[in-house]
């Protein structure tokens, strides 16, 4: 028995053909991307035993892109089995999803963004969601008989198994793009920190961009998305040495986070500190150094900060978000709170570590800037966000490839992260 799930009436959906599909899985959920030149109209539904999902995309041909999509599904997918692309009646194309376990879908059309036409995406949520910030309460309540956040003792959720990220989904867009080894394993020898009456400082590092949205790229086809995951790794096996932190990444893959959803997740754990990681372009090839920015109320410090601000907050329309499941009271809150005691905290970790990046690397801007970046917005979180270099200019793109130069971002960051909580201890919430 069909159960009808979604249906989607497009006015303006005279797509000849799907020009592109792309697969993103990971532990969190997996999305399935079809690109057209046009708006699609389609509907979708279920059917069970085994579960299936079922789109079928009205007034397309059955071309090369919508054949290949069989072929990106991978074994190690979380959710989705395998999948089928046939004619099911004239001018309407099915394709059919055999999935591994019951799903909560999420389908939704982007108009077209930077590079990307019309959209039509499926992101494929288990209907028991997994939160990934989990994974780090669970620990911490192992350790230290407490959830972090507060004082009471609470139950531990079941352990999260961790899903091997994919260093680069299978992409017919990029299917040319440079593999980068994203593999970065934690140092030998690291332990969990001892129980402790105060609770550790807990560190958010968000990794920028992820799955459909590359951020910027390379001249040797390097992309931010897979440069920042390296160093924000990094960064983590660093602060993890030292049993005064614990740390976690809103992104351990390569999928796509929502702005407010990183925000969301820095606030859910009680962060001290959120640290944005970026390797960004310009419009000019020459432009480099390393730079750090906070939030600002009042516009941003310069013309270079505003463009910046305006592109990085451009990553929704880039990654694909369903407007529709936007939380209201969150948007609220993270536009009309006064963040005046934040961005001040916010400044004064961002001068320690910009004096650290400065010990080894050329500045871009010899002080802390401002601008509106969404990423920023926890109105009771430092938060900062760090263009490590810019990945436009060919030189520091090769030294953003180069581990070595990867290691020495990442302890410098650390070290300014360090020397700021050594002079600003009660943050920590006991």
């Amino acid at each position: 028995m069909l159960s009808p799930l979604l249906a989607a009436p497009v006015n303006a959906y005279a797509a000849s053909k799907v020009s592109s599909t792309r697969v993103w899985p990971a532990n969190e959920y997996t999305r399935v991307t079809f690109e057209s030149p046009a708006a699609l109209k389609y509907q979708t539904f279920f059917v069970k035993d085994p579960e299936r999902l079922v789109i079928e995309i009205e007034n397309i041909e059955m071309g090369p892109a919508l054949k290949e999509l069989a072929n990106k599904i991978g074994k190690d997918d979380p959710y989705i089995q395998s999948a089928r692309v046939g004619v099911n009646r004239p001018n309407v194309v099915r394709v059919v999803l055999d999935l591994k376990t019951e799903v909560k879908p999420q389908v939704f059309a982007v108009p077209p963004a930077g590079e990307f036409a019309h959209r039509l995406m499926l992101d494929i949520y288990p209907a028991k969601p997994i939160d990934p910030m989990l994974a780090l309460l669970n620990e911490d309540i192992a350790v230290f008989g407490r959830d972090l956040g507060s004082a009471d003792k609470t139950k531990p959720s079941p352990p999260l198994t961790p899903v091997d990220p994919a260093p680069l989904a299978k992409d017919s867009r990029t299917g040319s793009a440079e593999k980068l080894p994203l593999d970065v394993k934690p140092k030998p020898g690291a332990t969990k920190p001892a129980p402790s009456l105060l609770r550790p400082f807990i560190v958010v590092i968000d990794p920028g961009h992820g799955g459909e949205d590359p951020g910027a790229v390379g001249r040797r086809g390097t992309r931010e998305k897979d440069i920042v995951l390296i160093i924000a790794r990094k960064l983590k096996n660093t602060l993890d040495d030292d049993p005064q932190y614990r740390v976690a990444l809103t992104r351990d893959a390569d999928f796509f986070v929502p702005l407010h959803m990183r925000v969301q997740r820095a606030r859910k754990l009680k962060a001290d500190l959120f640290v944005s990681v970026h390797a960004d372009a310009f419009i000019q090839p020459q432009a480099n150094g390393s730079s750090v920015f906070a939030l600002s109320e009042r516009g941003a410090t310069s013309t270079a900060a505003k463009w910046l601000a305006n592109k990085e907050n451009d990553a929704d329309l880039i990654g694909g978000v369903n407007l529709n499941v936007r939380d209201a009271n969150l948007a609220r809150t993270l536009l009309d709170l006064s963040q005046t005691a934040q961005i001040n905290d916010s400044l004064k970790i961002g001068k320690m570590v910009l004096a650290e990046l400065g010990g080894f690397n050329r500045l871009h801007k010899a002080s802390v800037e401002q601008a509106g970046f969404a990423v920023l917005k926890a109105p009771d979180i430092p938060s900062i966000l760090i263009e490590t270099a810019f990945i436009s200019n060919p030189d520091e793109e090769n030294k953003l490839r180069d581990p070595a130069y990867q290691d020495k971002l990442a302890e410098a960051i650390a070290d300014g992260i360090r020397g700021y909580f050594k002079k600003n201890p009660a943050l920590a919430r006991a």
